[in-house]
């Protein structure tokens, strides 16, 4: 019998003793300490749709004083590919984690009776969940027909303020510094430098220079292929939807005109050479060996998508060959979107299953890693070891800052700074504690002192401090009042995840196939995905979602 199953035989007997120790007992609640005063032991199973390259097993040094403040330690497991086959499998299963972070799968282990309310457990055990949601709470709510809390929302935290940007159209600093750091900001333009600099310098280190390079591996062919085609057209990020601002229609982004034109421009950059001839079929691992090289000029990616490569660079001394990042659009006309508020944003998170032993420890554990204690230490690490306190505020030694920006997987997996905070509800950057310190290392003074001097050259050439300096600011859109619609819980009840995944099997088949056609193809190709999506049942589906959102829409507004 696996130990998820063990779990479950027991769960009716653990449930009574919850229930017990939450109705009666001492004070209403289990106890977090054992007769010595110390926390008492408990592991759990926790299992997470993505993955965590640097997990430690809780060894780390922020882990051991998260174990010995809480008592708790997490047997944790990570998918490394999006994790939704073992979603579904738990779901048919009935065999479930303790503690799970299902990400968009969340409405499987829904349906399945897999998942705890925590409105209760909030209310009861969690004083600083409560603080940290405040007036947000409404938000947490699964749909309006189901009120239930499922999830805590780690992806997102609160009063989030964005200090720097980590995506866009990236360009080494090397080529931008030898052509003079000429003007990045039309596709024309990163087209010209990257065609420019490779004619220049075929080979690299005895290699061939690659210009362009994709990542289209699983999952990953959103967030380097099909993502940018909205953001480079004056569209922001609602996953595989565009959502009218106005009427909340909701229809695949694909269809719109500009981004066909987006995907041209791919096919024609594949067809001048200018882009990677293995974009479609190399796997992350080898899209990243290339990036460590230091032989590909160009990137269209999150810098959390190619960070273990340029930790890579940068430990070799290669800084120059690390990446730019900015606001690159089809025409001069379009601003990109990365940065229009969202407001808080619910619907991606952690939860507790049904199989959990102990529910009031659990909430406790995520109520202790985000109050304030906690919020430091997951970010700064231990005092005295990771910051100092000088005249009040919290410092970065030079030293650990080497580490952190120089050799920062390894200084991850061996610190935990920053492994625990999608482990529970947590603020924003820009947000102050009690001492007038920000919780996060994410503020101006301290993402500037951990660039490189190759990026702070940069930045002084393009006359910015930081990256976001470079993008449209958020003053300039308004807010939309569905916040992120690609977290929201979608019907397991209907046929619409059905359709959804067919759409999903078409555009990963189709668009790559445009990409690499002859441009006389190109059009027929496209128009036939549009076609083959309809056929698929894409419209109903669109007006599925179009409720969805409106229904969020009035839930996240309500009284």
């Amino acid at each position: 019998m696996s130990s998820f199953k063990m779990k479950v035989a027991l769960a009716p007997v653990l449930a009574l003793l919850v229930l017990t120790a939450c109705d009666g007992g001492v004070g209403g609640k289990t106890s977090l300490t054992n007769t010595s005063g110390a926390p008492s032991p408990l592991t759990f199973d926790f299992f997470s749709v993505d993955p965590s390259p640097n997990w430690n097993g809780m060894k780390d040094e922020v882990g051991k004083v998260i174990t010995a403040k809480t008592g708790i330690t997490l047997n944790g497991e990570f998918a490394v590919s999006g994790g939704q086959d073992r979603i579904s499998l738990m779901a048919a299963s009935r065999d479930y984690p303790d503690i799970v972070s299902p990400k968009g799968e969340l409405s499987k282990l829904v349906d399945a009776g897999a998942m705890l309310d925590l409105t209760d457990l909030i209310e009861q055990h969690a004083p600083n969940l409560k603080k940290l949601y405040g007036n947000s709470m409404n938000r947490l709510k699964y749909s309006n027909v189901d009120q239930s809390i499922y999830v805590l929302p780690t992806y997102y935290a609160v009063d989030q303020k964005y200090f720097d940007a980590g995506g866009g159209f990236g360009i080494q600093h090397r080529v931008l510094k030898e052509l003079g750091y000429p003007k990045v900001r039309t596709l024309q333009d990163y087209e010209n430098i990257l065609r420019a600099y490779s004619e220049k310098h075929p080979m690299t280190d005895g290699q061939p220079t690659i210009p362009l390079t994709l990542d289209a591996d699983n999952w990953r062919i959103m967030i380097t292929v099909t993502n940018p085609a909205f953001l480079a057209t004056g569209a922001p990020d609602d996953g595989e939807y565009y959502i009218d601002p106005v009427t909340y229609e909701a229809k695949l982004h694909y269809k719109r005109p500009e981004e066909k034109e987006y995907f041209r421009w791919l096919n024609h950059m594949y067809n001048e050479g200018l882009l990677d001839q293995e974009s479609f079929v190399q796997k992350s691992d080898q899209y990243k060996s290339k990036i460590a090289s230091g032989r590909v000029l160009g990137l269209i990616d999150q810098d959390w998508g190619y960070a273990d490569a340029e930790d890579a660079l940068k430990s070799a001394g290669r800084a120059e060959a690390t990446y730019s990042h900015f606001p690159v659009t089809l025409s001069e006309d379009m601003k990109d979107h990365s940065f229009q508020d969202t407001g808080f944003v619910s619907g991606w998170g952690i939860g507790i299953t049904t199989s959990n032993p102990d529910p009031v420890r659990t909430i406790q554990f995520f109520d202790y890693l985000a109050s304030e204690e906690g919020q430091i230490l997951m970010n700064w690490g231990i005092q005295g070891k990771h910051y100092e306190i000088k005249d009040g505020k919290r410092v970065i030694p030079a030293e650990v800052q080497d580490q952190k920006t120089n050799h920062a997987s390894a200084f991850q997996r061996e610190s935990g700074i920053g492994l625990y905070k999608n482990m529970s509800g947590r603020y924003g950057d820009g947000v102050k504690d009690s001492t007038d310190n920000y919780y996060t290392t994410n503020f101006p003074e301290q993402i500037q002192a951990s660039y490189t001097q190759a990026e702070k050259e940069t930045l002084r050439a393009y006359g910015a401090s930081t990256w976001k300096d470079l993008f449209p600011k958020e003053e300039e859109f308004p807010v939309k009042p569905w916040g992120a619609a690609y977290n929201m819980p979608t019907p397991g009840d209907s046929d619409y995840n059905v359709i959804f995944q067919k759409t999903q099997d078409i555009i990963r088949k189709r668009i790559p196939e445009a990409v690499l056609s002859s441009p006389n193809q190109f059009d027929a190709i496209y128009d036939g995905l549009i076609a083959e999506l309809n056929q698929a049942g894409a419209e109903k589906m669109e007006k599925q979602y179009t409720i969805l959102i409106r229904n969020r829409v009035r839930l996240w507004n309500a009284d």
